[in-house]
């Protein structure tokens, strides 16, 4: 009896050691992280001209921010992340000191397990809800939005669907609607189409 409860005690370390090993050897949940260098917003703005509609091509590069343990990613938008500044010969004074401040904040939430459990060449569709705080004026916007696993630490995200701007929305912001007329656009069309690629890189 006694040789058979030491067996069954054995048995029984041998298994919770066995468990302790198998968990400790699980990944820990990545934190994930924009990749700056390879994470870009792209719009087409279409000026409205006498002799008709004229599309321009910009892109705010340089996108940062990281999705916290509760799943929130935080991304805010620079005036400096902007081509803006590479097509104007000069800006007001009252413009460069905005330069690094935010023009608006993008906040939605992810959470992280989803993007730790997807295969490498897997992808996933999720349709994320940002809240957008332009000089205290908040309002949400549903993105659906593509998630490709590139590699055990690299995500992809992608636009899975068309997106537009309203452009009305956009010159309704004082601060925006000055940096459109700077570039020359006396009017804009009612729609911005946007794409976005970017990189999530696990920390």
């Amino acid at each position: 009896m006694a040789t058979a409860r030491a067996l069954a005690l054995h048995a029984s370390v041998v298994v919770a050691s066995l468990g302790l090993m198998a968990l400790a050897a699980l990944p820990a949940q990545a934190a994930w992280q924009l990749d700056p260098a390879r994470s870009a917003l792209e719009a087409t703005v279409v000026e409205l001209t006498p002799s008709g509609p004229v599309p321009h091509q910009h892109r705010v590069r340089e996108l940062s921010g990281r999705i916290t343990e509760d799943g929130t990613l935080r991304l805010p938008l620079r005036l400096n992340q902007t081509d803006v500044l590479d097509r104007l010969d000069s800006l007001p004074v009252w413009l460069q000191g905005m330069a690094e401040m935010p023009l608006a904040t993008l906040v939605t939430r992810l959470p992280p397990e989803r993007l730790d459990k997807l295969a490498v060449g897997d992808s996933l569709t999720e349709t994320l809800t940002f809240t957008v705080d332009a000089e205290g004026v908040n309002r949400q916007e549903s993105l659906a939005l593509r998630f490709t696993r590139e590699s055990a630490s690299r995500v992809r995200i992608t636009t899975a669907e068309r997106v537009a701007v309203d452009g009305r929305e956009l010159m309704a912001n004082p601060t925006l609607r000055t940096v459109i007329l700077l570039l020359g656009y006396e009017q804009i069309g009612d729609e911005v189409p946007i794409t976005l690629d970017a990189s999530l890189i696990a920390r």
